[in-house]
């Protein structure tokens, strides 16, 4: 296999990794969560660090998964305090214990491989260089094996706990009162936001793990209601992120990682504008129909009543406009539709409606009650 090949692979295998529990973020609205789980975690990266002076060993990803808990529990601490919102707790938090691993690294480890840059942008580019060898045989990138298995701890966890996942996050107190322990399952998931966020680190750095925790399920959320079709095309499109950006890079001569993420933000950024329900075009092309049929029910009301002076059809957008306060342009588009469709006919020179003008009367006349 190709270097480039192997850093698309990894690429690919990450996006998908971190993509499953972004869904989750995402659907709790804790997304910022991951950021600052992403920066926090970096004091216990570098305490494991100095515990054990290796960055392959297993307890710097278990001091991340602590740190990216103890994060999430102070956050939760300082929200319930009623003070402040979660908002200004994630901000108070994440710069704080970012900080002590910013000092903590430039005190005691300043002479290896995780400096700050590194931990921030990580670098695709390196990830064929560092290979994972056994009994002589060569196994490929190392960090495709890491996020390999991160990605099958998380499938495998997701799996086991969807049913469970998927009521507290919907309706947390129906999930307590199931015994299903919604507590538990939240510092489950966050603890996997963590390992998955440090294992991420030196391929990707922590920002393109937050954009691929967020962006792919973001993204997903605009095209579908259903949870599992919703997961599912987060990890497609975390794929695409990778792949597109990955080319985008080569392209350009830029950074792998600063592509995905700028891909990512601008195919959010179309599933914004035209997904096909929740998209900005699909909702004012709804508000456009409301208005109109709004207009139309108010308008055919309005003729209908018999108490209303009948109205000219030469001067009916004068007449709308002083008793609606419809503008002239307004009203003559109204009053047109709705001949062109039946609902108002003109009789002895005025507006009176058809036996649908007078249905859509009767309409309006119900929703008023």
């Amino acid at each position: 296999m190709s270097p480039q090949a192997e850093v698309q692979l990894v690429a690919a295998v990450t996006a998908v990794a971190c993509a499953l529990p972004g869904a989750f973020l995402v659907l709790r609205r804790l997304s910022m969560m991951s950021d600052a789980i992403s920066h926090a975690i970096l004091p216990g990266i570098v305490v494991g660090f100095m515990l054990t002076e290796s960055l392959a060993s297993p307890l710097l990803i278990a001091g991340a998964a602590a740190t990216g808990v103890l994060t999430v529990v102070l956050v939760e601490r300082i929200e319930g305090t009623g003070l402040v919102r979660e908002d200004a707790a994630i901000g108070l938090v994440f710069p704080v214990l970012f900080s002590i691993g910013v000092v903590l690294l430039a005190r005691y480890a300043s002479d290896v491989h995780l400096d700050v840059d590194a931990v921030l942008l990580g670098e695709l580019a390196f990830v064929p260089f560092d290979r994972l060898e056994w009994a002589g045989h060569d196994l490929g990138p190392r960090a495709l094996w890491v996020m390999g298995t991160v990605l099958l701890l998380n499938a495998a966890f997701l799996a086991a706990f969807y049913k469970e996942l998927k009521l507290s996050t919907f309706d947390a107190q129906l999930a307590a009162t199931l015994g299903f322990m919604p507590g538990v399952l939240h510092y489950a998931l966050m603890s996997l936001v963590s390992v998955t966020a440090v294992s991420a680190f030196d391929a990707v750095g922590s920002i393109l793990v937050v954009a691929l925790m967020v962006a792919p399920p973001a993204t997903a959320y605009l095209l579908t209601d259903r949870l599992n079709r919703m997961m599912f095309l987060s990890a497609g499109l975390g794929v695409a992120y990778a792949l597109v950006g990955y080319a985008g890079a080569a392209a350009l001569d830029a950074s792998i990682a600063g592509s995905m993420a700028t891909v990512a933000g601008l195919l959010f950024g179309i599933a914004l504008v035209a997904a096909p329900e929740r998209g900005l075009v699909a909702s004012w092309h709804r508000q456009r129909q409301h208005a109109a049929r709004f207009s139309a029910q108010l308008l055919a009301a309005y003729i209908a009543n018999p108490d209303t002076p009948p109205v000219p059809r030469p001067e009916a957008a004068n007449r709308l406009h002083d008793r609606l306060g419809w503008t002239p342009s307004h009203a003559r588009a109204v009053v047109s539709d709705l001949q062109e469709r039946g609902v108002l006919t003109v009789h002895n020179g005025h507006l009176v409606c058809t036996e649908a003008g007078q249905r859509l009367a009767d309409e309006a006349a119900q929703h008023a009650a």
